[in-house]
């Protein structure tokens, strides 16, 4: 019998493994485990009272997220991707998240929707960079949640995990280079089009939102100067979808 009991209570062993990754699953996204950093399953193990069972059952499911790497003979370590890496991820990110959003905005409820306005107006008054890391992540995730494709949605989570560390990076020398609080006119627009359930709108916003950080992330790889961030002002509050499809907003 193992000090957990894993051996005569599965179960217990379950609900270890998942204590163990949930735990070192916020302390990657909130940054307090770095990118590369060595993963010593001993150590965990005796942190957490535990066999090494359920410490390789929790890196195997971080694994399969997308944040932990595994290799036979050569242990365990948070993911990092290179700046090339990244800019592939975006780039398919691109892609597939205006698919999530295109799929989960008819099926969002009134309740989804305040919800998500509410996020919002958090983003607009939090004071710190991880406040803003963390309700940044749980709108964009949510906008997708309705979508009934899960091997889509476990795709883009997984995609999000990879780049968190890019994504902190991107937030502290933009947006947030003079402080906090600050707005995001793109997360305004976004919420605009899932208010009036324009999916198109929506598409091409989320579209933006993401090729935006990607353009900057290549940017600062070339030494090029950084382009201009869109400001609401800069695109019509009203008809966005008439905007996107490339009507005039009079017309």
């Amino acid at each position: 019998m193992t000090r957990d009991g894993t051996e005569d209570d599965p179960e217990s062993g379950r609900l270890m493994s998942e204590r163990i990754a949930s735990e070192i699953r916020s302390a990657v996204l909130s940054g307090e485990m770095r990118p590369g950093t060595r993963i010593r399953q001993e150590l965990l193990a005796a942190h957490f009272g535990a066999s090494r069972i359920p410490v390789r059952e929790a890196l195997k499911q971080l694994e399969n997220e997308g944040l932990v790497v595994m290799a036979p003979n050569r242990g365990a370590w948070i993911a990092d991707v290179n700046s090339e890496e990244s800019i592939e991820i975006y780039k398919i990110r691109e892609a597939v998240e205006p698919l999530a959003i295109g799929e989960s905005v008819p099926n969002l409820t009134d309740e989804d929707v305040e919800t998500l306005d509410r996020i919002v107006r958090e983003l607009e008054q939090v004071t710190t960079l991880e406040e803003y890391i963390k309700l940044d992540r749980e709108f964009h995730l949510r906008t997708y949640s309705r979508a009934r494709m899960p091997q889509l949605l476990a795709m883009v989570e997984r995609f999000w995990n990879s780049t968190q560390h890019f994504r902190r990076q991107f937030v502290s020398e933009t947006y947030a280079k003079d402080g906090f609080p600050f707005s995001d006119p793109q997360h305004v627009l976004i919420m605009d089009a899932i208010r009036a359930r324009d999916v198109e709108a929506a598409q091409v916003l989320v579209r933006l939102h993401i090729r935006r950080t990607r353009v900057v992330i290549q940017a600062k790889e070339s030494g090029a100067a950084q382009p201009p961030l869109a400001s609401r002002a800069a695109l019509p509050h009203a008809r966005l979808g008439s905007v996107y499809r490339g009507k005039s907003a009079n017309e």
